[in-house]
């Protein structure tokens, strides 16, 4: 319309001020409604070419868009095993922060397997005291037999030197019964030796390991504990909670409720534009959003990145062979905007639903001495019809909420 107009102001109306004033004829008598057509066809013409012409070079130089969308994550609020819930920390629409228990499941078989896993810690310790004490009797014992030992070697070896130096006073009775002692005390020895080093072996690698074993099973029932509250992952707020005390829940049941984060979506829009802009938005372009979660207002944009894929040719393996006919809805070129200065987004909700332009800027070619001048005219008009397409943003935000609200009963 706006483009009709103006396209109008060089076309019809001169075509009019010549025929009215310099051919003195006359509006409803020469020029009426029958002969319109007829008197200023050369002006109607030129106004539909030049329109025609003004709308494809400002479409396509300068691309809008209807489907410009902040997307944002959302986090599933689930335990990571089933139970009932015992108790809730928080309720719907309450912002949390990262790590804070959002609720807590029946806990009473894990708490039994934690005080199980102390109880085998405790036994491992007590049986180390144990093995310690045994430890010293096995070298107390060792010792008393080594004593013993040598004892009896002295009275063997006193024996023997007697025998030798032919005294009568010495039996060869006496003499065996000394061997058969050493013999009996050699082996009290070693017996406390292979004691001393079985209470070792146990104190170096046996209780350790069970103590090890222990440690894990306590571990292991500390983090079935653990699973037992549900944590908040990011920060954010919580949406859709719907339990109550009591609610059976499981992973593989529903969720409990969703985790919306207060970073998600914010600032960062994406708009889908017409295929035919493939080749004209690139990153670093300027561009103009106007939402209805804040009428009236045009926020400065500018493009950080342009998907170099179209979703609509996204294929999945299956036992069907793909058929092009079947993709009748044309995919979008998906392009990223943020604000264009810090903080004018902040005020839009992730998720509102916008309209954008995109402006193509030949500033910098302009400079360019080498251009011929039908050149650098051409780029001048591309450059200045693009105020056309942002006046156009500025009349649909005027008229967004009558719109909305009036013509579409609300929705």
């Amino acid at each position: 319309m706006l483009e009709t107009l103006i396209c109008a102001l060089f076309t019809i109306l001169p075509d009019y001020l010549y025929r009215r004033f310099r051919q003195g004829k006359r509006i409803g008598i020469e020029i009426n409604l029958f002969s319109v057509w007829y008197e200023l066809r050369w002006g109607i013409t030129g106004c539909a070419i030049m329109a025609l012409t003004v709308i494809t070079t400002l479409f396509y130089f300068h691309p809008a868009t209807n489907s410009v969308v902040s997307y944002f994550r959302t986090v599933t609020i689930l335990p990571q095993t089933g139970g009932r819930v015992l108790e809730i920390y928080v309720k719907n629409n309450e912002l949390v922060n990262l790590g804070q228990p959002i609720f807590r499941l029946e806990d009473h078989s894990q708490r039994a397997q934690v005080e199980a896993a102390k109880a085998m810690i405790a036994e491992a310790d007590a049986s180390l005291k144990v093995a310690q004490t045994d430890l010293t009797e096995a070298i107390a014992s060792i010792a008393g037999a080594t004593a013993a030992l040598r004892q009896a070697e002295e009275e063997l070896e006193r024996n023997v030197t007697l025998r030798d130096q032919g005294s009568t006073a010495v039996r060869l009775a006496e003499i065996d019964r000394f061997e058969n002692l050493v013999a009996q005390r050699s082996a009290q020895r070693d017996a406390a030796i292979a004691q001393q080093a079985e209470t070792q072996e146990r104190i170096d690698s046996l209780i350790p390991a069970q103590k090890d074993n222990a440690l894990a099973q306590f571990d292991a029932a500390n983090a079935e504990l653990e699973k037992t509250v549900v944590y908040a992952g990011v920060t954010g707020r919580v949406e859709q909670l719907s339990l109550q005390v009591g609610d059976y829940i499981s992973p593989v049941l529903r969720p409990a409720g969703v985790l919306v984060p207060v970073t998600s979506g914010r600032s960062r829009f994406q708009a889908g534009f017409n295929q035919m802009a493939a080749q004209v938005i690139k990153p670093g372009m300027i561009g103009e959003i106007g939402c209805m979660t804040k009428p009236f207002t045009v926020i400065p944009m500018v493009v950080v990145a342009v998907q170099d894929v179209i979703p609509s040719g996204q294929v999945r393996p299956s036992d069907r062979l793909l058929d092009p006919q079947n993709n009748q809805q044309p995919g979008s070129i998906m392009v990223y905007l943020e604000p264009l200065y810090d903080g004018t987004a902040e005020a839009l909700p992730p998720g509102s639903n916008c309209i954008a332009n995109v402006y193509t800027d030949n500033h910098e070619r302009l400079e360019d001495e080498s251009l011929s001048t039908p050149h650098k005219i051409a780029l001048h008009v591309i450059d200045t019809i693009g105020v056309v397409h942002a006046a156009g943003l500025r009349l649909r935000l005027l008229l967004m909420p009558v719109q909305t609200l009036v013509f579409s009963g609300g929705h």
